[in-house]
């Protein structure tokens, strides 16, 4: 046998069967000298070629195809495969909370989408104690179970605790019963003030509902949506929903009838916001995602890794898109 062939040999036995040098040298009837000396020779003269896949640059490559196929910037969580929704949510919120504290500065009006997410982001804001910053809420927590004011109150708290801010509550409903009665309410000084103060936020934060997230958008088990209006949305294409304004797969909003009833923003209120930062920990919500980045929501993306990874498949035609509401 040529020194080529052996050499193939056992490079094919230690890179690709994962024998050990003794084994080897034993199956080849040689000594372990020869096989370092035969590994060395496959190495050297390219019957073998050693690639070292660094995590860190595939997920810069992962980040670097989503930025340019969205025209956004990424922030990919790392996250091991083997933990749970619970504690790939917590990872990413601290991710987003740090990013926060980044374009928080003095006199910054910071619009907060209340829900699991942002609650989960409001435990792990750094201390960054400022001047003339507020924190305004960007629509209703009640329903007719609740106020909703505990529940909002204490994110937007944790959020002015954070970073020495004043808060401006917006205690409304979530959903009106009747789009009359909110575009009355729209009309008082009290909600236009706080209307007012949303319009100028320059940082907004915000996670996206979806009725099938691992960890439930709080507006599907927060009993805010009823079955008649979950079947509404079904009807209409809608994929998940924005500071309770529901939108479709292409980013679109109108002729949805439970946003003529919504306390949210419109999309051109957030839209006017220079920072507006995205936080998703779940694949399940990439059909949401989606529909939000066809309506140029989102300035940064604060994304957990394997989520990132479906991003990018589905945006290659590699994961078919289907149903949510299936």
């Amino acid at each position: 046998m040529d020194r080529a062939a052996e050499a193939l040999r056992a490079a094919q036995l230690y890179y690709v069967q994962g024998a050990g040098m003794a084994a080897i040298a034993a199956e080849m009837r040689v000594s372990r000298s020869t096989v370092s000396r035969l590994l060395a020779y496959a190495r050297d003269s390219g019957l073998v070629e050693i690639t070292v896949h660094s995590p860190q640059e595939d997920r810069d490559h992962v980040a670097g195809r989503i930025a340019r196929t969205y025209g956004v910037r990424v922030h990919i969580v790392p996250t091991p495969s083997h933990v749970n929704a619970a504690e790939r949510l917590d990872r990413t919120a601290r991710s987003a909370a740090r990013l926060v504290a980044l374009h928080t500065d003095t006199n910054t009006v910071i619009g907060i989408a209340w829900g699991a997410t942002l609650s989960a982001v409001s435990r792990h804001l750094p201390k960054k104690p400022l001047h003339g910053t507020r924190v305004v809420q960007l629509n209703g927590a009640a329903n007719e179970s609740t106020s909703g004011v505990p529940y909002s109150s204490s994110i937007l708290q944790a959020f002015a605790e954070a970073f020495g801010a004043t808060t401006d509550l917006f205690p409304v409903p979530a959903l009106f019963d009747d789009p009359q009665t909110k575009r009355a309410m729209w009309r008082e000084r009290a909600v236009r003030s706080v209307l007012d103060v949303q319009a100028r936020a320059s940082v907004i934060i915000f996670g996206l509902g979806s009725p099938h997230a691992e960890v439930p958008s709080h507006v599907y088990s927060g009993e805010y949506l009823s079955p008649r209006d979950l079947a509404e949305l079904s009807t209409h294409g809608v994929v998940g929903d924005c500071a309770t304004v529901f939108f479709r797969a292409d980013g679109s909003t109108d002729d949805i009838p439970l946003n003529e009833r919504s306390s949210g923003p419109s999309f051109d209120t957030l839209r006017a916001a220079a920072h507006r930062i995205c936080v998703i920990s779940s694949g399940s919500k990439l059909a949401a995602l989606r529909g939000a980045l066809a309506a140029d929501l989102i300035t940064d993306l604060v994304i957990e890794e394997s989520a990132a990874r479906m991003l990018v498949r589905s945006a290659a035609g590699a994961a078919p898109g289907t149903d949510p509401w299936e």
